[in-house]
């Protein structure tokens, strides 16, 4: 299959490499000039979870191949589209003239009803799906991360899967990865869009994301800010009971769950390089993600208090408020 990485973020970096490795035709689209910024190979330092719990770590040299141009008649079987959420608007509307005959995978969070996600793509094109890796770029341009055990998900919200969606499940999993089908394929989004906003709550206080890791008082306190989500959850109407493993985090006891999460970030190697690599004190991602989540708690009127009160860390330079 011929495939096309929208971007070369850390998702598209780290799945490029695995769909190439599995014997399919990879690109990426880069916007003019980067190509030449990126150079011909990416560095990679990859802790691969698909085949064993503690992983198998790769560190590579992988040439890659980028395009800083796609016309409406090119010939890619699949486009896979992964930006953070807030990049999303801009990307779909580049895309959407762009399509062909090519199937989108929208692979990344979403606060919005998906249909509205996806601006003016064809319906019958688009395919839904979640990653499970994560990583960064580090100041020498190597990208170090891991694919996390748990499986990459998929769902079709509202309706069965199509033939198209069906056939990207397969060239997931023929490549190594373990799926799973999302039911609430929207609420399931809903919940993880809110879940890592309760962990960027107290991120953001650090300084970054790697600064929680080890800290049992920091996991709690973004426990406590994930509990204080769950009634906005619901207000969007989302049904907690059909998400009861997404939101496992939440429910046990924060003794006994904070010491759990400081030791994985510490000792468990795939989710330590994860969280390590989440070390941008200027990182944008962290902050749109909970402006957003804070802007319809309070549309809402759903009192979200830890949120609110990290707000001087995340809001907009110059407003005092998100």
């Amino acid at each position: 299959m011929k495939i096309l990485m929208f971007g070369r973020g850390v998702i598209a970096t780290v799945y490029g490499w695995a769909l190439h490795q599995a014997g399919h035709d990879v690109e990426f689209y880069v916007r003019p000039g980067r190509a030449a910024t990126y150079g011909d190979a990416v560095e990679l330092d990859l802790f691969d979870t698909r085949r064993g719990v503690w992983g198998r770590r790769v560190v590579e040299k992988w040439p890659v191949r980028y395009r800083e141009e796609l016309a409406p008649d090119h010939d890619f079987d699949l486009i896979v589209l992964s930006v953070p959420h807030h990049r999303l608007p801009e990307a779909t509307a580049f895309l959407a003239p762009r399509v062909g005959r090519a199937t989108v995978l929208v692979f990344g969070n979403i606060w919005t009803e998906p249909p509205a996600a996806i601006g003016a793509l064809p319906v019958d094109q688009v395919a839904w799906g979640f990653p499970q890796a994560g990583g960064g770029f580090g100041a020498d341009g190597a990208l170090r991360g891991a694919m996390l055990l748990r499986p990459v998900v998929f769902g079709a919200p509202g309706r069965p899967p199509t033939d198209r969606e069906l056939a990207v499940r397969k060239v997931f999993r023929e490549a190594g990865f373990r799926l799973k089908e999302q039911p609430d394929f929207r609420g399931w989004l809903w919940v993880h869009f809110v879940s890592n906003a309760a962990l960027f709550t107290q991120g953001v206080r650090l300084g970054s994301l790697s600064d929680l890791a080890g800290s049992t008082s920091d996991f709690r306190e973004a426990l406590l800010a994930g509990r204080e989500l769950l009634p906005l959850l619901q207000a969007r109407g989302v049904d907690l009971r059909r998400h009861r493993g997404g939101l496992l985090l939440f429910r046990p006891p924060t003794w006994l769950m904070a010491p759990v999460l400081a030791w994985l970030t510490a000792h468990f190697a795939p989710v330590r390089v994860n969280f390590a690599a989440h070390s941008d004190p200027d990182a944008e991602e962290p902050r749109e993600v909970c402006r957003d989540t804070l802007a319809e708690a309070r549309r809402l009127g759903i009192p979200v208090p830890r949120l609110e009160a990290a707000e001087p860390y995340f809001a907009r330079e110059g407003t005092g408020r998100a």
